[in-house]
């Protein structure tokens, strides 16, 4: 069965072969369960700078990036906005909607113009009860997320900061670059500022390590995007 979403997709869009109906949290339907989801699906086309939800709003949705890539934001109580991830076609946003009354912890803003394929926490939860080997699936997958955050962790504890960058900077143009014969593209601008959230500095500090990694090759800024000379 064809996706539905790929009716939707424009041509300057770079789509997901993965479908909701196909998301790991559902591989275990059969085909009339696979339809009945994917006709019960929610399909949002969202211009860049939109929000796909605000942090605090109540989680009702789980999202499956199509095509797009999102930031996810969080604001802290003095009003801050630390860039926590980055995620891209293929991935995954709201997992806090399987939470009772949740809300969800961060903002999700379009990077790109995006679409997005939902499913709405009423038809999960019936899913979960005609087919309880979804729950055990869930479970699998939020402890590879988790070992994620654990090595994003890792990373924080490195002791130089020019380290601690480069691992982020690297891990960023492995999940989001574009290969090129000059190395992994980030395709999308990452401010100094946005960097210093993710690596946990001052945003002067991060510019004089992103100087420091430019002068010894490992990072190379070509027209307001970022290259990583990596093999």
């Amino acid at each position: 069965m064809p996706c539905p979403c790929d009716r939707l997709v424009t041509s300057d869009m770079t789509s997901a072969d993965v479908c909701l109906g196909q998301l790991w949290l559902f591989s275990s339907l059969d085909s009339a369960e696979m339809q009945a989801l994917i006709a019960a699906a929610r399909r949002r086309s969202l211009a860049a700078g939109s929000y796909v939800f605000l942090q605090g709003e109540r989680a009702r949705t789980l999202f499956v990036i199509k095509a797009g890539r999102i930031k996810l934001t969080k604001t802290d109580e003095q009003g801050n906005e630390i860039l926590v991830d980055i995620r891209k076609a293929g991935d995954f946003l709201g997992e806090t909607f399987l939470g009772e009354d949740a809300d969800y912890p961060l903002t999700a803003e379009c990077v790109e113009d995006s679409l997005l394929c939902g499913i709405a926490r009423e038809q999960f939860e019936l899913l979960v009860t005609e087919n309880p080997a979804i729950g055990l699936q869930v479970m699998r997958a939020m402890s590879e997320r988790i070992a994620y955050l654990t090595s994003r962790v890792g990373d924080l504890a490195a002791t130089h900061l020019e380290e601690r960058l480069y691992a982020v900077l690297t891990t960023v143009a492995r999940e989001h670059g574009r290969r090129t014969d000059a190395g992994l593209v980030i395709e999308f601008p990452l401010t100094h500022e946005e960097l210093s959230f993710l690596v946990g500095a001052h945003r002067v500090s991060v510019t004089k390590a992103l100087k420091s990694l430019g002068e010894a090759g490992k990072v190379i800024r070509k027209g307001g995007r970022l290259i990583l000379p990596v093999p």
